[in-house]
């Protein structure tokens, strides 16, 4: 062989191995589906298992890691505070909605999927779509009472998809704006009535009750999984990535209730909810499901429940099955699970700090 041909052989390699290389397809973004159980702890998971007529879904998941909730400002975390630090990566102090602690904003995940990798977005909640954890993935206040100011920030959020309730801070407002006018003229399809179909070629939002939705045991029926199956084929149609946020509220209101049939019902929902999204995601591998908590509420425990028997003669307290108890009716400090199923679902495994989650999940998007 040639000196000439010595060279030119590694040259030509490279050049094929490099032009091969750029014909390979880039890696596909990851569509992010996230789930909230607001006030969900490990005993409240529980009841799924105890109480629930099948199998939880939360038997479908491998890998689970633990979460710790305070915030900078108290041991004991409020869902703002908590949902700030998921949403953002910056613990702050309690009652803030995605601001730092010295009241800067900062970006959610949603927002940086949205304006940094051209993601669409999505949010469905039980409670008002201005309420503390839907509104810090899209709004940045002082204080998560704001509800006026936080629908306003909705306006400009450019959310693709939402539902929920709130529509009173939209339309009955001190300032006289009428914001459902205002989304409509940028042409959303909205509905305060019912979860209809959504118009494939816009933008839709559901506003469905005044302030929050009702709970289960007072007749909500079956919006959760509806409209988070809604949200799902709606994001999906265009084969463009997507960020879609799902709370699960009424389990934190069931906690403050200290009311175990709430409880029992909006853990059933929450649970047939995630049957419809691990479906989704095993039917679409490139996506990332996280499922997690803000904090527990209610510090609720699954004890013995004692049943009268006659033994031996006598009338005697035997316990043969469990009955939930509550032992405040306020959120506690304890750590909350977090369940990852999908592409580069090993970096939710541990024990670490609820911000970490934003960190993590950047990390496993590819995204500095």
């Amino acid at each position: 062989m040639s000196s000439r041909s010595r060279i030119l052989l590694p040259l030509l390699t490279i050049l094929l191995y490099g032009s091969l290389y750029s014909q390979q397809p880039a890696e596909e973004p990851l569509r992010v589906i996230l789930l909230i159980g607001d006030g969900m702890g490990l005993a409240q998971i529980s009841t799924a298992y105890y109480f629930g007529e099948a199998e939880p879904n939360f038997t479908r998941f491998d890998k689970i890691g633990l979460v710790k909730t305070n915030s900078i400002s108290n041991k004991v975390t409020d869902s703002a505070a908590a949902a700030t630090a998921i949403a953002t990566g910056v613990r702050t102090y309690n009652r803030a909605i995605s601001v730092s602690p010295d009241s800067v904003s900062v970006p959610s995940i949603l927002e940086r999927l949205r304006d940094e990798a051209g993601y669409r977005t999505g949010l469905v909640s039980l409670t008002s779509i201005t309420h503390a954890t839907p509104a810090c993935f899209y709004a940045h206040v002082e204080d998560r009472d704001l509800h006026e100011e936080i629908a306003a920030q909705l306006v400009t959020a450019d959310l693709d998809f939402f539902a929920g309730g709130g529509l009173d801070y939209f339309t009955k407002r001190a300032d006289g704006r009428n914001l459902y006018a205002e989304l409509a003229a940028q042409h959303y399809r909205l509905d305060s009535t019912d979860l209809s179909a959504p118009d494939p070629d816009r933008r839709n939002g559901y506003l469905l009750a005044p302030e929050a939705l009702p709970s289960k045991v007072e007749g909500r029926g079956s919006f959760l999984p509806d409209a988070t199956r809604m949200g799902l084929d709606y994001l999906t149609q265009t084969g463009e990535p997507f960020f879609l946020m799902v709370e699960g509220s009424y389990i934190d209101w069931a906690g403050h209730a200290e009311n175990d049939t709430m409880l029992i019902e909006e853990m059933a929902d929450f649970d047939a909810t995630l049957g419809i999204v691990l479906d989704y995601v095993e039917n679409n591998p490139n996506t990332l499901l996280l499922v997690t908590a803000d904090h527990e509420t209610g510090e609720a425990s699954l004890g013995k429940k004692y049943q009268p028997h006659v033994v031996f003669g006598q009338r005697k307290e035997i316990p043969d099955e469990v009955a939930i108890r509550f032992h405040s009716n306020q959120h506690s400090a304890v750590h909350v699970p977090i369940f990852a199923k999908g592409p580069h679902e090993d970096l939710f495994l541990g024990i670490y700090q609820n911000n970490e989650i934003f960190t993590r999940l950047l990390a496993a998007l590819d995204i500095e």
